[in-house]
């Protein structure tokens, strides 16, 4: 099982879908320690366990680097309440100087970071930037999609996201397959969809875990980590978890916005996928249950059950470092191919527009400047580990010569290690913002975090996901991926395209789901679905998805 560290991490980055820690580069200049008088800045942020905001390790550092007094407004960590309290906040008036957020609890929404900034609650950062943050700068200038991400169609820069390239985290939908159930069946990974059929069918009727038990289930997911990418991909590109929305199809088909759940490939996809329930080599609940439930398969007690699933990654369904080293059992398959010999893997942008760092108005020139040096601090190497992982010298050190980077090519930059309490009640939590300082956290960056060889091991399983993903990167269908971190929908059509990608959406996996599982037949019913699309307004969305992307400057 993980460690005291290990756990703790968890909590702050593995449980955000294993975000790691990381920064700039390590030459990038810091920002000036001086500020002109104490600044008062009252900071509404989500918060976790055992942080303690205000007397957090970090929060001391940075009051006294930039002379800073902080105030906190805190929220939990649960999306829908943080989301209600500071749309309470704003609505009343009684707002703070700065929001500071994460994307997987409540951030800004592009529509929103406009609207807020039309109307001068939210205040441009663009001189701020020029004047007080090279490092910002920098980030914005060599990073086009950051740019596109942060500035508004106006060339305002409202509020600035949070830029997150985690590697294995931008192909989510890996298979995950037992070895050992295919050295004791006799079969190599699948290549093509018909031998991944006849990989479950051994799963599920030959015994592979050896207990004389038809107790086998050959194939999972849960409700988050959905099967339907990994099987629809040989059959026609799956953008789901491409966007904000897991349950969005939307596509560039020669450059038109359209979507892809209504297509003649979407449709052989669905017959196949049902081919395998229909059989039982797709777990029942694999459309109903949470990952906890799933996670209950890998971890059965005494006999390994599972044999495969959809999943990010592999402590999703199994619980790493278990004596009898079951997780260990399990590598990534490559996108398999379909009939017509296409083997797409889906591809999900690493980060999320719109804005998790907002100064408003009711921020003086002081807390104003204060403010954006604190980020810009954040944005060094420095800054951000110490911002992510601790205190340097306890939880993490520079690397040292001899020290091999999660990329063997890249140059190692710092390395984490075991905790040293240096006292009984004191945690990780109490020392870090955590994912509150994930800014400018490049691949280029990540990829120089010191690991371990081993990759079967805890302490290597960032590289074991590393490996996995070389799998899958570059076959995604690039041509079609429609770049909506740079689209910027205006603010008086954003209700509207959010009725309507809600409806589409909610259509479109709910009649998946009964074609799947046979609740529709998708020979005669077919037809049907399709038509329905146009009284969901389908021309509409995509009509002002369309406009939007012409006007944009990610073409």
């Amino acid at each position: 099982m993980f460690n005291q560290r290990t756990r703790a991490k968890v909590g702050l980055v593995l449980a955000a879908l294993l975000t790691a820690s990381a920064a700039a580069c390590s030459g990038d200049p810091e920002p000036e320690d001086e500020v002109g008088g104490t600044a008062d800045l009252t900071v509404f942020a989500p918060e976790f366990p055992e942080q303690n905001l205000k007397g957090n390790l970090y929060t001391k550092k940075l009051e006294k680097k930039f002379n800073i007094n902080f105030t906190f407004q805190t929220t939990a960590t649960d999306p829908g309440p943080a989301k209600e309290k500071r749309q309470i906040a704003l609505a009343s008036g009684d707002y703070p100087d700065l929001f500071l957020l994460v994307p997987w609890v409540d951030q800004f929404t592009a529509p929103e970071v406009m609207k807020f900034g039309q109307q001068g609650v939210a205040i441009p950062l663009n001189d701020l930037i020029e004047e007080h943050a090279p490092n910002i700068k920098k980030a914005l200038e060599e990073n086009p999609d950051f740019q596109a991400m942060a500035t508004a169609p106006d060339g305002n820069i409202y509020g600035l996201p949070q830029w997150v390239d985690c590697y294995h985290c931008s192909y989510a939908g890996k298979l995950w397959m037992n070895s050992q159930w295919l050295e004791n069946v006799g079969l190599e990974q699948p290549t093509t969809t018909e031998e991944l059929r006849e990989v479950l069918r051994a799963f599920k009727t030959e015994d592979p875990n050896g207990n004389g038990k038809a107790d086998e289930v050959a194939l999972s997911a849960n409700v988050r980590d959905t099967l339907i990418p990994y099987l629809m991909d040989p059959f026609i590109y799956n953008p789901q978890g491409q966007s904000p929305s897991r349950d969005s199809t939307v596509v560039l088909n020669n450059g038109k916005v359209d979507i892809q759940a209504n297509k003649d490939g979407w449709r052989e996809g669905l017959k196949y996928i049902k081919s395998l329930y229909d059989e039982g080599l797709i777990d029942k609940g694999a459309f109903t249950q949470n990952p906890e439930a799933l996670q209950q398969l890998g971890d059965n007690a005494n006999t390994v059950i599972l044999g495969s699933a959809v999943v990010m990654h592999p402590g999703i369904f199994v619980s790493i470092g278990q004596e009898d080293k079951r997780d260990t059992q399990y590598d990534a398959v490559p996108p398999v191919t379909g009939p017509t010999g296409v083997g797409y893997a889906s591809y999900t942008f690493p980060s999320v527009p719109g804005a998790t760092f907002v100064l408003t108005n009711k921020a003086t020139k002081n807390d104003q400047v204060a403010a954006i040096k604190m980020l810009d601090y954040i944005f060094t190497d420095e800054g951000q580990i110490s911002g992510s992982d601790g205190k340097k010298g306890l939880d993490w050190a520079w690397a040292e010569e001899g020290d091999v980077a999660l990329n063997p090519d890249a140059d190692p930059l710092y390395k984490t290690f075991e905790e040293l309490p240096e006292k009984e009640a004191e945690t990780v939590e109490s020392r870090v913002w955590g994912a509150l300082v994930q800014y400018n956290n490049g691949r280029e960056f990540r990829d120089r975090l010191v690991q371990p060889m081993e990759i079967y091991t805890p302490a290597g399983y960032e590289r074991r996901l590393q490996e996995a993903t070389t799998l899958y990167e570059g076959k995604e269908a690039q041509d079609q991926i429609y770049p909506y971190w740079g689209v910027w929908i205006d603010p008086a059509e954003a209700s509207e395209v959010a009725s309507l990608q809600t409806n589409i959406e909610s259509y479109t996996t709910r009649n998946t789901l009964a074609f799947i599982t046979g609740s529709k037949d998708i020979d005669t019913e077919w037809d049907a679905y399709v038509a329905g699309f146009d009284g969901l307004g389908l021309p509409r969305y995509l009509e002002i998805l369309q406009a939007a992307y012409e006007k944009s400057d990610v073409k």
